[in-house]
């Protein structure tokens, strides 16, 4: 599976339990008028908090065939005793972990590469995968650790490469996320999309941090940047949420037909028809 593959899960998973997160009534309104998400501090990250931690329910997830296949290359990563050899079954592991759509043990197995070599991919790798994992999870005893290790892959992806544009819209929505220092956060996502207006990674998350905050206006404005440059479901989805939410009925009932079309899943498409209906009555 490849790296865009892997997003266009990561949404898919994302936006199915965003929808199953809510009543058929959809989101309430926030009353904030800032225009940032706001957040309590970051927990303290939990040191128990482990590959063997995420890996567990991530292969529950997965099955036992495709499990098997793993537990066979950690055996082998536990008896290796030579640092190339681990290296090559760190690697192997990370990759396994990609192709069955599993951000959180991935994302541990880059950071160990990482660590060692010290290479952009890699904690690019690491830090985008940390963020997906936080994206996905319901857990909040794992995402402090899930926020920190994406900080630190993103500040040494700038560290490698400071003007990464990649590495501060990671950076930006760990400190987002995090909730600490979400101001950090924005102004790195708004340096972003000023040296490149189509930021596809930055708008969606400036778009998504408006709408946590209520201010559906400006995450209108964002998720249409993004569609104007490239249609994709995800933007759609969200564009029709916060003109729902603007009460715009036929914009997001146009929004969500666009989106149901480009996410061809019957149940996917029933819990959208369940919007359409309800903006229709």
């Amino acid at each position: 599976m490849n790296k865009k593959q892997i997003v266009v899960m990561v949404a898919i998973v994302a936006i199915m339990g965003y929808l199953y997160s809510l009543p058929v009534k959809g989101l309430i309104k926030a009353s904030s008028t800032h225009d940032t998400a706001k957040g309590a501090p970051a927990e303290r990250p939990q040191a128990n908090i482990t590959v063997a931690t995420v890996s567990e329910p991530a292969k529950t997830a997965i099955g036992a065939a495709l499990s098997a296949k793993i537990n066979d290359l950690e055996g082998q990563l536990k008896n290796a005793t030579a640092d190339a050899d681990r290296l090559k079954l760190e690697k192997e592991l990370a990759t396994r972990w990609d192709d069955v759509n599993q951000p959180a043990p991935a994302a541990f197995y880059y950071l160990e590469l990482a660590r060692k070599e010290n290479t952009l991919t890699d904690w690019l790798n690491a830090g985008s995968r940390f963020n997906d994992a936080f994206k996905l999870t319901q857990d909040t005893s794992v995402t402090p650790v899930f926020i920190a290790n994406a900080v630190e892959a993103f500040q040494n992806v700038l560290k490698l490469k400071p003007e990464s544009l990649e590495g501060k819209t990671g950076l930006g929505v760990a400190y987002v996320n995090g909730g600490a220092t979400p101001m950090q956060g924005i102004a790195l996502l708004l340096d972003v999309v000023k040296q490149d207006p189509n930021n596809e990674s930055a708008n969606l998350n400036l778009g998504l941090f408006s709408m946590k905050s209520g201010q559906y206006e400006k995450a209108v404005q964002r998720f249409k940047t993004i569609i104007a440059h490239k249609p994709q479901f995800e933007p759609y989805f969200y564009l029709a949420e916060s003109y729902k939410q603007l009460g715009q009925k036929a914009e997001a009932i146009a929004a969500y037909q666009k989106c149901k079309e480009m996410m061809p899943d019957p149940v996917f498409g029933q819990r959208i028809d369940q919007y359409i209906k309800e903006l229709k009555n």
